[in-house]
């Protein structure tokens, strides 16, 4: 048996998905920004993912931006808000838990001259509304807070936090990376305060390559990519059609069910997290501590992730276990895997040094089956202790 438990680092693409994306590819390849029926035609695409994402969002078409993916979404939303108001001020807050293609821009803004303000977060992975409250001051621009954490699944509440930005500092602009949250739940910008918000196509079944940011009409940015003046200016070059295309789709398919998706979603959480913990010395992180008990406590998390701190086994060794058995998960975030480094967000939230290099990340998506929860579960039963003897020796 299979089991791929590794979709936050990326989904497969829904069969209808990649079915439209190859029709695009080859029967509406004109230039959207060409004035013959070809272009028309093509940009006629655009306008109807546009229309398909800003339907989801509860916002205006136009404000609904194409990108490479969320990482571009990421640095167009924080480098174009800092610099289009660094007159007002020169003080970003952002969290320590954050994707690196928000603390690395982060630096690159600092090396800008920007200070910025990096967060600590609760033991669950939570940003402290408190927290944030102490950190704004009347020189801060721009704030951006995940949605949800990529690595442990720990959900902000992001309504409440962006309300607390604007009431304390009405000009300041507030982005969330929703990469993780966008499919996941839903998310309404205009309710929740959000000025700018990235997303990815392939985290919701669609293609890689594909992402969107929304930014609030409102909201004063600057582009970061200069050429022919497509999409209003703010990301110039012609755009990814197909990948567009795919990325509407997908959306749309995704969010035809949700609340559906959702508590699917959450119920093999419940099942998963509730086997996992009976087995010896394994530990799960990002779970609030909640009055409500355990599976109250798990509805304040995101849905689809999950992750676990195996003692006295090392994450690498019992990933390629896993593996041998056809069982895919991560060490962690799939876009840091390749470094040697350790999970700057398993640091944040305090988890037990010994248990850092012990810690693996489940993903699951609405294609995730019963069957191969279970079939986890049994595999990890008969590895760890055969693992944990080896590695005594």
């Amino acid at each position: 048996m299979r089991a791929y438990l590794d979709n936050s680092a990326t989904t497969r693409p829904l069969d209808k998905v990649t079915e439209y994306v190859c029709h695009v590819m080859k029967d509406v390849y004109g230039n959207p920004s060409s004035m013959h029926m070809a272009g028309v035609e093509a940009e006629k695409e655009l306008r109807g993912a546009r229309e398909a994402i800003s339907d989801i969002l509860k916002t205006e078409a136009g404000t609904v931006l194409f990108t490479s993916g969320g990482t571009e979404s990421d640095n167009l939303a924080l480098i174009g808000a800092a610099e289009a108001n660094r007159r007002a001020g020169m003080h970003l807050i952002t969290t320590k838990t954050e994707h690196p293609a928000v603390l690395e821009t982060m630096k690159y803004l600092e090396g800008q001259g920007f200070e910025v303000t990096y967060l600590d977060v609760l033991p669950d992975g939570r940003v402290d509304p408190g927290v944030l409250s102490e950190a704004l001051t009347d020189r801060t621009v721009l704030v951006s807070i995940m949605h949800v954490n990529n690595e442990i699944g720990a959900m902000n509440d992001i309504g409440q936090l962006a309300r607390l930005v604007k009431d304390r500092c009405p000009m300041a602009l507030f982005h969330t990376d929703a990469v993780q949250s966008f499919g996941k739940v839903r998310i309404n910008p205009k309710k929740m305060n959000i000025d700018m918000m990235s997303v990815s196509g392939h985290k919701i079944h669609g293609p890689k390559g594909i992402g969107a940011l929304y930014i609030s009409e409102k909201a004063k940015v600057r582009p970061v990519i200069f050429g022919g003046g497509q999409q209003k200016g703010m990301r110039s070059g012609t755009e990814n059609v197909p990948g567009i295309a795919g990325l509407g789709l997908a959306a749309k398919l995704i969010y035809e069910d949700i609340e559906e998706s959702t508590e699917r979603l959450y119920a093999l959480k419940e099942h998963f997290i509730r086997d996992l913990t009976e087995l010896p010395d394994v530990s799960v992180n990002g779970i609030p501590e909640d009055g409500g008990g355990i599976k109250s406590a798990i509805r304040l998390t995101a849905p689809h992730i999950v992750s676990a701190s195996f003692a006295g086994v090392r994450a690498e060794v019992l990933l390629h276990a896993l593996e041998s058995k056809e069982i895919y998960v991560s060490a962690g975030s799939a876009c840091a895997s390749n470094k040697p480094s350790v999970s700057r967000t398993l640091q944040a939230i305090g988890l037990d040094k010994s248990l850092l290099d012990s810690t693996l990340r489940f993903s699951f998506s609405v294609e995730t089956k019963q069957e191969e929860i279970d079939y986890t579960l049994s595999v990890l039963s008969e590895e760890i202790p055969k693992l944990r003897r080896y590695s005594r020796h």
